[in-house]
Protein backbone atom coordinates (compact mmCIF):
# COMPACT_ATOMS: atom_id res chain seq x y z
CA UNK A 1 0.00 0.00 0.00
CA UNK A 2 1.11 3.55 -0.61
CA UNK A 3 2.02 5.67 2.37
CA UNK A 4 -1.40 6.94 3.36
CA UNK A 5 -3.36 8.25 6.28
CA UNK A 6 -6.11 5.93 7.48
CA UNK A 7 -8.52 8.84 7.00
CA UNK A 8 -7.59 9.21 3.32
CA UNK A 9 -10.90 8.98 1.39
CA UNK A 10 -9.21 6.87 -1.31
CA UNK A 11 -6.72 4.13 -0.45
CA UNK A 12 -4.35 2.54 -2.96
CA UNK A 13 -3.00 -0.99 -2.72
CA UNK A 14 -0.34 -2.52 -4.98
CA UNK A 15 -0.76 -6.31 -5.13
CA UNK A 16 0.76 -7.15 -8.53
CA UNK A 17 -0.70 -8.03 -10.91
CA UNK A 18 -3.74 -6.40 -9.25
CA UNK A 19 -4.03 -2.82 -8.05
CA UNK A 20 -6.79 -1.68 -5.71
CA UNK A 21 -8.58 1.65 -5.39
CA UNK A 22 -10.58 1.55 -2.17
CA UNK A 23 -13.15 4.26 -1.50
CA UNK A 24 -12.73 4.90 2.19
CA UNK A 25 -15.50 6.90 3.83
CA UNK A 26 -17.43 4.08 5.52
CA UNK A 27 -19.05 6.44 8.04
CA UNK A 28 -21.09 7.96 5.17
CA UNK A 29 -21.22 4.83 3.01
CA UNK A 30 -18.43 6.20 0.80
CA UNK A 31 -20.39 9.27 -0.28
CA UNK A 32 -18.39 11.37 -2.72
CA UNK A 33 -17.07 14.62 -1.32
CA UNK A 34 -14.74 17.01 -3.12
CA UNK A 35 -11.60 15.42 -1.67
CA UNK A 36 -12.69 11.98 -2.84
CA UNK A 37 -13.18 13.26 -6.38
CA UNK A 38 -9.72 14.86 -6.22
CA UNK A 39 -8.07 11.69 -4.95
CA UNK A 40 -9.51 9.32 -7.56
CA UNK A 41 -7.33 10.54 -10.48
CA UNK A 42 -4.26 10.52 -8.24
CA UNK A 43 -4.94 6.89 -7.31
CA UNK A 44 -5.66 5.82 -10.88
CA UNK A 45 -2.50 7.51 -12.19
CA UNK A 46 -0.36 5.90 -9.48
CA UNK A 47 -1.51 2.40 -10.39
CA UNK A 48 -1.48 2.98 -14.16
CA UNK A 49 2.19 3.95 -13.96
CA UNK A 50 3.13 0.69 -12.25
CA UNK A 51 4.01 -1.75 -15.04
CA UNK A 52 3.51 -4.69 -12.67
CA UNK A 53 -0.18 -3.80 -12.30
CA UNK A 54 -2.17 -5.45 -15.09
CA UNK A 55 -5.69 -4.72 -13.77
CA UNK A 56 -7.28 -2.35 -11.26
CA UNK A 57 -10.18 -3.14 -8.94
CA UNK A 58 -12.24 -0.26 -7.55
CA UNK A 59 -14.35 -1.03 -4.51
CA UNK A 60 -15.70 0.35 -1.26
CA UNK A 61 -14.06 -0.06 2.13
CA UNK A 62 -17.27 -1.60 3.48
CA UNK A 63 -19.52 -4.26 1.92
CA UNK A 64 -22.43 -1.99 2.80
CA UNK A 65 -21.56 0.48 0.03
CA UNK A 66 -19.70 0.99 -3.20
CA UNK A 67 -20.72 4.67 -3.29
CA UNK A 68 -23.89 6.05 -1.70
CA UNK A 69 -23.90 9.06 -4.03
CA UNK A 70 -22.73 12.62 -3.52
CA UNK A 71 -22.01 13.99 -0.06
CA UNK A 72 -25.03 16.29 0.14
CA UNK A 73 -23.69 17.94 3.30
CA UNK A 74 -21.26 19.83 1.01
CA UNK A 75 -23.99 21.21 -1.26
CA UNK A 76 -24.86 24.39 0.71
CA UNK A 77 -21.22 25.51 0.84
CA UNK A 78 -19.84 24.22 -2.47
CA UNK A 79 -22.80 23.70 -4.82
CA UNK A 80 -25.35 26.28 -3.75
CA UNK A 81 -26.10 27.58 -7.27
CA UNK A 82 -25.34 26.96 -10.96
CA UNK A 83 -22.12 28.97 -10.88
CA UNK A 84 -20.69 27.01 -7.96
CA UNK A 85 -21.91 23.75 -9.47
CA UNK A 86 -19.97 24.43 -12.69
CA UNK A 87 -16.77 25.01 -10.73
CA UNK A 88 -17.38 21.90 -8.61
CA UNK A 89 -17.85 19.75 -11.73
CA UNK A 90 -14.19 20.18 -12.65
CA UNK A 91 -13.13 17.66 -9.99
CA UNK A 92 -15.63 14.92 -10.96
CA UNK A 93 -14.82 15.48 -14.64
CA UNK A 94 -11.10 14.98 -13.98
CA UNK A 95 -11.82 11.85 -11.95
CA UNK A 96 -14.05 10.27 -14.59
CA UNK A 97 -11.68 11.19 -17.43
CA UNK A 98 -8.75 9.66 -15.57
CA UNK A 99 -10.63 6.37 -15.39
CA UNK A 100 -11.71 6.45 -19.03
CA UNK A 101 -8.20 7.31 -20.24
CA UNK A 102 -6.40 4.87 -17.94
CA UNK A 103 -4.63 2.27 -20.09
CA UNK A 104 -5.09 -0.41 -17.42
CA UNK A 105 -8.54 -2.07 -17.30
CA UNK A 106 -10.64 -1.11 -14.27
CA UNK A 107 -13.13 -3.51 -12.68
CA UNK A 108 -15.79 -2.19 -10.29
CA UNK A 109 -16.50 -4.57 -7.40
CA UNK A 110 -19.90 -3.36 -6.24
CA UNK A 111 -21.86 -4.25 -3.13
CA UNK A 112 -24.36 -2.61 -0.81
CA UNK A 113 -25.46 0.57 -2.53
CA UNK A 114 -24.32 2.26 -5.73
CA UNK A 115 -26.32 5.43 -6.11
CA UNK A 116 -26.17 8.73 -8.00
CA UNK A 117 -22.55 9.70 -8.62
CA UNK A 118 -21.64 6.15 -7.69
CA UNK A 119 -23.35 4.94 -10.86
CA UNK A 120 -21.31 7.39 -12.92
CA UNK A 121 -18.09 6.15 -11.29
CA UNK A 122 -19.13 2.54 -11.95
CA UNK A 123 -19.90 3.39 -15.58
CA UNK A 124 -16.38 4.80 -15.96
CA UNK A 125 -15.03 1.36 -15.04
CA UNK A 126 -14.56 -1.15 -17.86
CA UNK A 127 -16.28 -4.05 -16.12
CA UNK A 128 -18.89 -4.01 -13.33
CA UNK A 129 -19.37 -7.00 -11.01
CA UNK A 130 -22.13 -6.66 -8.42
CA UNK A 131 -23.10 -8.65 -5.36
CA UNK A 132 -26.63 -9.99 -5.36
CA UNK A 133 -28.75 -7.66 -3.24
CA UNK A 134 -26.88 -4.51 -4.28
CA UNK A 135 -29.20 -1.53 -4.75
CA UNK A 136 -28.59 0.94 -7.53
CA UNK A 137 -30.27 4.08 -8.79
CA UNK A 138 -29.94 7.75 -9.71
CA UNK A 139 -32.19 9.84 -7.42
CA UNK A 140 -31.31 13.24 -8.96
CA UNK A 141 -34.97 13.94 -9.67
CA UNK A 142 -35.71 13.68 -5.94
CA UNK A 143 -33.08 16.32 -5.18
CA UNK A 144 -33.95 18.81 -7.91
CA UNK A 145 -30.59 18.63 -9.65
CA UNK A 146 -29.69 17.49 -13.15
CA UNK A 147 -27.45 14.50 -13.72
CA UNK A 148 -24.33 15.61 -15.69
CA UNK A 149 -24.31 15.23 -19.45
CA UNK A 150 -21.31 12.91 -19.38
CA UNK A 151 -23.11 10.65 -16.92
CA UNK A 152 -26.29 10.60 -19.01
CA UNK A 153 -24.31 9.77 -22.15
CA UNK A 154 -22.49 6.90 -20.42
CA UNK A 155 -25.74 5.60 -18.94
CA UNK A 156 -27.61 5.77 -22.27
CA UNK A 157 -24.77 4.11 -24.19
CA UNK A 158 -24.74 1.29 -21.64
CA UNK A 159 -28.42 0.58 -20.93
CA UNK A 160 -30.18 2.21 -23.90
CA UNK A 161 -32.59 5.14 -24.12
CA UNK A 162 -35.61 3.37 -22.64
CA UNK A 163 -33.83 2.17 -19.51
CA UNK A 164 -32.02 5.49 -19.09
CA UNK A 165 -35.37 7.31 -19.10
CA UNK A 166 -36.79 4.87 -16.56
CA UNK A 167 -33.78 5.24 -14.25
CA UNK A 168 -33.64 9.05 -14.45
CA UNK A 169 -37.36 9.87 -14.54
CA UNK A 170 -38.48 7.48 -11.80
CA UNK A 171 -35.45 8.08 -9.53
CA UNK A 172 -36.20 4.61 -8.15
CA UNK A 173 -33.79 2.07 -6.71
CA UNK A 174 -33.41 -1.34 -8.34
CA UNK A 175 -31.44 -4.45 -7.48
CA UNK A 176 -28.38 -6.01 -9.08
CA UNK A 177 -30.38 -8.61 -10.99
CA UNK A 178 -32.42 -5.90 -12.71
CA UNK A 179 -29.20 -3.95 -13.35
CA UNK A 180 -27.82 -7.07 -15.07
CA UNK A 181 -30.94 -7.38 -17.21
CA UNK A 182 -30.48 -3.75 -18.29
CA UNK A 183 -26.80 -4.32 -19.08
CA UNK A 184 -25.68 -1.94 -16.34
CA UNK A 185 -23.55 -4.64 -14.68
CA UNK A 186 -21.69 -7.50 -16.37
CA UNK A 187 -22.13 -10.14 -13.67
CA UNK A 188 -24.07 -10.72 -10.47
CA UNK A 189 -22.57 -13.06 -7.88
CA UNK A 190 -23.48 -14.02 -4.35
CA UNK A 191 -22.26 -11.47 -1.80
CA UNK A 192 -20.14 -14.00 0.11
CA UNK A 193 -18.36 -14.92 -3.14
CA UNK A 194 -17.87 -11.43 -4.54
CA UNK A 195 -14.23 -10.77 -3.67
CA UNK A 196 -13.00 -14.26 -4.50
CA UNK A 197 -14.89 -14.21 -7.81
CA UNK A 198 -13.48 -10.80 -8.74
CA UNK A 199 -9.95 -11.79 -7.72
CA UNK A 200 -10.12 -14.90 -9.90
CA UNK A 201 -11.59 -12.97 -12.84
CA UNK A 202 -9.04 -10.16 -12.63
CA UNK A 203 -6.11 -12.56 -12.17
CA UNK A 204 -7.09 -14.36 -15.36
CA UNK A 205 -7.47 -11.00 -17.12
CA UNK A 206 -4.02 -9.95 -15.91
CA UNK A 207 -2.48 -13.03 -17.55
CA UNK A 208 -3.47 -11.75 -20.99
CA UNK A 209 -1.27 -9.54 -23.16
CA UNK A 210 -1.21 -6.02 -21.64
CA UNK A 211 -0.58 -4.27 -24.96
CA UNK A 212 -3.57 -6.05 -26.50
CA UNK A 213 -5.83 -5.01 -23.63
CA UNK A 214 -4.55 -1.44 -23.84
CA UNK A 215 -5.32 -1.39 -27.56
CA UNK A 216 -8.75 -2.93 -27.03
CA UNK A 217 -9.69 -0.41 -24.32
CA UNK A 218 -8.57 2.52 -26.45
CA UNK A 219 -10.34 1.18 -29.55
CA UNK A 220 -13.62 0.66 -27.70
CA UNK A 221 -13.34 4.22 -26.38
CA UNK A 222 -13.00 5.48 -29.95
CA UNK A 223 -15.85 3.27 -31.19
CA UNK A 224 -18.42 4.97 -28.98
CA UNK A 225 -17.45 8.42 -30.23
CA UNK A 226 -19.04 10.03 -33.27
CA UNK A 227 -17.26 8.80 -36.39
CA UNK A 228 -15.77 12.21 -37.15
CA UNK A 229 -14.15 12.41 -33.72
CA UNK A 230 -12.39 9.06 -33.73
CA UNK A 231 -8.61 8.91 -33.46
CA UNK A 232 -8.15 6.39 -36.26
CA UNK A 233 -4.40 6.99 -36.51
CA UNK A 234 -3.95 6.49 -32.79
CA UNK A 235 -5.75 3.15 -32.92
CA UNK A 236 -3.71 2.06 -35.94
CA UNK A 237 -0.54 2.88 -34.01
CA UNK A 238 -1.66 0.74 -31.07
CA UNK A 239 -2.43 -2.15 -33.44
CA UNK A 240 1.03 -1.82 -35.01
CA UNK A 241 2.63 -1.76 -31.55
CA UNK A 242 1.00 -5.10 -30.75
CA UNK A 243 2.21 -6.72 -33.99
CA UNK A 244 5.75 -5.44 -33.41
CA UNK A 245 5.89 -6.53 -29.77
CA UNK A 246 7.80 -9.33 -28.07
CA UNK A 247 4.46 -10.35 -26.56
CA UNK A 248 3.02 -11.07 -30.02
CA UNK A 249 5.96 -13.34 -30.83
CA UNK A 250 5.62 -14.99 -27.42
CA UNK A 251 1.89 -15.53 -27.94
CA UNK A 252 2.45 -17.25 -31.29
CA UNK A 253 5.27 -19.41 -29.91
CA UNK A 254 3.19 -20.42 -26.90
CA UNK A 255 0.26 -21.36 -29.13
CA UNK A 256 2.44 -23.51 -31.39
CA UNK A 257 4.17 -25.09 -28.39
CA UNK A 258 0.82 -25.71 -26.68
CA UNK A 259 1.75 -23.87 -23.48
CA UNK A 260 0.57 -20.80 -21.61
CA UNK A 261 2.21 -17.59 -22.78
CA UNK A 262 4.19 -15.38 -20.45
CA UNK A 263 3.52 -11.78 -21.43
CA UNK A 264 5.73 -8.88 -20.33
CA UNK A 265 3.94 -5.88 -21.83
CA UNK A 266 6.71 -5.27 -24.36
Amino acid sequence: MSEQNATDPVLVRHEPPIGWVVLNRPEVRNALNLRTWQRIPEAITELDRNEAIRAIVMTGSTPEAFIAGADISEFPALRSDASQARLYREAPNRAINSMLECSTPIVAMISGVCIGGGVQVALACDIRIAARGTRMGIPAARLGLAYPLEGVIALTQTVGHANARDILFSARLFDADEAFTMGLVNRVVEARELESWVRDYVTRMAANAPLTIKAAKATIRECIKDSGQRDIEGVAELVATCFNSDDYREGVRAFLEKRRPSFRGR
